[in-house]
């Protein structure tokens, strides 16, 4: 019988590599299962919020940004990310080493990392597609709002990863731009985005009167709103597990290099909410907004999730949840029409959340030399972010409007987009409430070559 052979050190250091790199990438693919779950919850929560004519077409647009923002991070968004961390002169061998034919962005026995980083970054990218989507429903063409969100996913929340995430980001090394749970590079840039396009897009007919008092449009079902609230809370907690880098027989680092722990964010993530969601059940005592403001609060405490005492955590989310429900109200009062309250829970929330961050921050010590955190560079880096989403988002949208791409016409807007841009029925209910129920494109002209068809034989 053959003796067992104690293997060498060397094999056990390979051992002890091997089972790092393993974990590493089964913490992230998990944290990435995890992201879906926000989608869900946006499905649910734009379903629940649209009236019963608009439910299917907020769900399938959310679909179809989620299948079309993922090639777009895979042919362009990674190489931005990792090309443009200066600016907006490119470094090139990055940017070739990130392209489609690169040897890492495929199947690799020697790279368990690229693809697990990858996934991460391309729900990041689809998160704020979804969080554009719920601000323009019941009036967007779905043609508009894909060109929309492929600018915005594809393109804008990479360059905002390469300035405000990269480890050499301008905004991280010249300002000490502090922001782990993406308050800023994810949340604001979609906020303002939103914005923007809302107000090329125009409210919906019968949101205001021509006094400029408000008539409420509510949607067809807040129970499933309020549940999909909840699952985007569920699948934060994957968002923000992939905020942060599993460094294998070393402690765990936020994305600055810095060392953090996941208690730290398990603290600060679970404050935030309860603070966020009583603060705006405070102000609102509406459901919709008590379960916004956990989003509210969570975004709110993001940019210092690493270094906050829960118990500040727990105010500063308090108070931001206080003051989300108002924004949108003053959003109202200027006559814009935002049917979610998406920039009220990102945009502001975001900006909020770096400029508190900001003062109590102030003076932390960065990494390798580069600049402290202070007010000053949080400010700057929430400027550029506001800039980053709002400025693009506006100028694409007003072109789409100058040429009539933007808002589906009056008329298919009153029938509702279930049947003018799916068309499909939500419910058995659509048809008594609203006449003959929808047709598919393939069954109409089924039907029409039919009719014409019987016609000649006659």
């Amino acid at each position: 019988m053959d003796e067992l052979q104690t293997p060498s050190l060397a094999e056990l250091h390979a051992l002890i590599e091997m089972t790092n790199t393993l974990n590493m990438e089964i913490f992230y693919w998990w944290c990435t299962a995890l992201m879906i779950l926000i989608h869900a919850g946006f499905l649910s929560y734009e379903i629940g919020a649209s009236r019963l004519k608009n439910a299917l077409a907020a769900g399938v647009k959310n679909i179809l940004a989620f299948a079309l923002i993922i090639p777009v991070v895979y042919l362009v968004g990674w190489a931005i990310y990792n090309a443009f961390p200066d600016g907006l002169v490119p470094r090139m061998d990055a940017l070739i080493a990130s392209m489609p034919w690169s040897e890492s962005m495929g199947p690799n026995i020697q790279d368990n990392a690229t693809g697990i980083f990858w996934g991460a970054f391309a729900l990041f990218a689809a998160t704020t597609g979804s969080i554009f989507s719920g601000a323009i429903i019941e009036r967007a063409r779905v043609s508009a709002f894909l060109v929309l969100t492929l600018l915005l996913g594809g393109v804008l929340w990479l360059l905002a990863a390469a300035w405000g995430w990269h480890p050499e980001g301008w905004l991280t090394v010249k300002w000490g731009y502090h922001d782990v749970g993406a308050a800023g590079v994810v949340h604001m840039v979609a906020g303002f985005f939103a914005l923007a396009v809302v107000i090329n897009l125009g409210p919906r007919i019968g949101r205001f009167n021509p006094d400029g008092s408000v008539n409420p449009i509510a949607g067809h079902s807040m129970p499933m709103s309020v549940v999909g609230l909840m699952l985007i809370i569920v699948g934060f907690f994957g968002f923000l597990g992939g905020c942060i880098i599993y460094n294998g027989g070393a402690q765990w680092i936020n994305i600055y290099g810095q060392p953090t722990t996941l208690s730290a964010f398990s603290f600060n993530t679970l404050m935030g909410f309860a603070g966020g969601v009583v603060g705006a059940y405070l102000v609102s005592r509406e459901p919709f907004w008590m379960m916004s403001g956990g989003l509210v609060g969570i975004i709110s405490v993001a940019p210092g999730l690493d270094l906050y005492h829960p118990g500040l955590a727990y105010l500063i989310a308090l108070g931001v949840g206080c003051l989300a429900p108002m924004v949108n109200q003053l959003l109202l009062r200027l006559r814009i029409d935002d049917a979610v309250g998406a920039f009220a829970v990102h945009g502001f929330a975001g900006f909020a959340g770096l400029l508190i961050s900001g003062i109590f921050l102030s003076g932390y010590p960065n990494m390798e030399g580069m600049a402290d955190i202070s007010f000053t560079g949080q400010l700057v880096g929430a400027i550029v972010m506001a800039s980053l989403g709002f400025i693009p988002g506006y100028l694409l949208s007003y072109l789409l409007k100058q040429v009539g791409m933007l808002r589906v016409p009056a008329q298919a807007e009153e029938r509702g987009l279930d049947l003018t841009e799916v068309p499909a029925q939500a419910y058995p209910e659509w048809a008594a409430m609203h006449g003959q129920a929808p047709v598919s494109r393939f069954e109409n002209s089924h039907s029409t070559a039919s009719i014409a068809m019987e016609n000649k034989l006659a």
